[in-house]
């Protein structure tokens, strides 16, 4: 591997091994990986004819290995002579590359763990090799390993998401539910959201879920997923479907070309006051073809924060949904009242329509009303559910226009 090509990680380990290379006056240093089977040189350092017979990413068995040989006892440490070990001697190693002198320590983690070894390598005999020399070698292994852990933490992290994700998006994704959305001033349901469910026993929030798959850089299939699987809603029900998005996914060429394939006038794109948008322009050239058919776009997550403001300026969405903090108990309380007050009126010259998320009470839904709210969504209109349970819908295209 080029030096200019390895991670930081890697690049850490290489100066470490440029130490004991240039201590011990040997040909080549290496950080090895031990997996029970199979040793893999993971960074080398070396000069001269060594360079061309270590590389990183090379394997040997590591049965057959000089490190097993010294693990196991059967070697020492510190090898100034080769041909003087009969078992060393008996092993690929002393006969191509045709090492004749060998330092060796294991690269322990702070668990107990067993990594690798940290090893140094000379294609001549050192008899100025010494137990000096071993204890130098432990200290850089010590140090490889406080440099390996963050690294090896967030694969374990990374491999455990994967385990989780990957099997339940080669089946389709998240199950996706409905939850209606209600015209204030009488009852009806004009549309749905369309929510990302996730297996119980994970006991993680869709959100958080999302989230992983982003860490991990599979966030834009699985959003693309639900999406796919939101879109499948609209051949079952009436009213509209709100479909929830990154701006980041949204602007991919295949959920354009998804977005492309639905009726338009039929969907309302939800995007998070939360989620960064890295380029205003870039959103609006890619929603106008989309919102030229009639499709809707909305801000979600409004006075949860305060960048809505702002969001909502630069991106001219045609619904606004208030977030469920501010919604829940605001008959209760004027701080409350006086903000969803102030939004509602900004929403409404702004041109666009409003919808309180979180809605669970009766006096929540009438002093909504009263404050100019257009539509309600919650617990007390209807939970998430399968398409069959929600009511018909009324007004469907015009259903989020004031």
């Amino acid at each position: 591997m080029a030096r200019h090509r390895r991670t930081d990680t890697a690049q850490q380990i290489a100066e470490l091994l440029e130490t004991a290379k240039d201590s011990l006056r040997l040909s080549v240093a290496f950080l090895s990986r031990l997996d029970g089977t199979t040793q893999h040189l993971e960074v080398v350092e070396a000069s001269g004819p060594a360079a061309l017979l270590f590389r990183e990413g090379s394997t040997q068995v590591q049965a057959t290995s000089f490190c097993q040989a010294i693990l196991d006892g059967d070697l020492p440490h510190v090898i100034t002579d080769v041909t003087r070990h009969p078992r060393a001697m008996g092993l690929p190693a002393a006969r191509l590359p045709r090492i004749r002198s060998y330092v060796s320590v294991p690269v322990t983690l702070s668990d107990g763990t067993l990594y690798g070894t940290l090893c140094a390598a000379g294609l001549t005999a050192d008899k100025g090799l010494t137990k000096r020399d071993q204890a130098l070698m432990e200290v850089l292994a010590r140090a490889a390993s406080v440099i390996l852990e963050p690294e090896l933490r967030e694969q374990v992290v990374r491999d455990e998401i994967e385990s989780r994700l990957l099997p339940l998006m080669r089946s389709g994704g998240p199950v996706v539910v409905l939850q209606p959305i209600v015209r204030l001033s009488d009852g009806a349901r004009v549309g749905a959201e369309a929510l990302s469910r996730f297996p119980a026993e994970w006991e993680l929030a869709p959100d958080m879920c999302f989230a992983q798959a982003h860490s991990i850089g599979i966030g834009h299939r699985l959003e693309l997923l639900a999406l796919e699987r939101a879109a499948d809603h609209l051949d079952e029900v009436g009213g509209y479907v709100a479909m929830n998005v990154s701006p980041a996914t949204l602007l991919l060429p295949q959920t354009l070309d998804l977005l492309e394939r639905v009726d338009a006038e039929r969907v309302l794109l939800e995007l998070s006051e939360h989620d960064q948008v890295e380029d205003y322009d870039a959103l609006a050239y890619g929603l106008e073809p989309l919102r030229a058919k009639g499709m809707r776009l909305a801000i979600d997550d409004v006075g949860a924060g305060f960048s809505s403001l702002r969001h909502i300026v630069l991106t001219k969405p045609d619904v606004i949904k208030l977030d469920r903090s501010i919604v829940d108990g605001l008959t209760h309380d004027d701080v409350l009242a006086t903000l969803v007050h102030s939004l509602v009126e900004f929403g409404h010259a702004a041109g666009a329509a409003v919808v309180a998320e979180g809605v669970e009470t009766e006096d929540d839904a009438e002093t909504l009303r009263r404050h100019g709210v257009d539509y309600g969504q919650g617990w007390h209109f209807g939970r998430p559910g399968p398409a069959r349970d929600l009511a018909p819908a009324m007004s469907m295209p015009a259903a989020v226009h004031r």
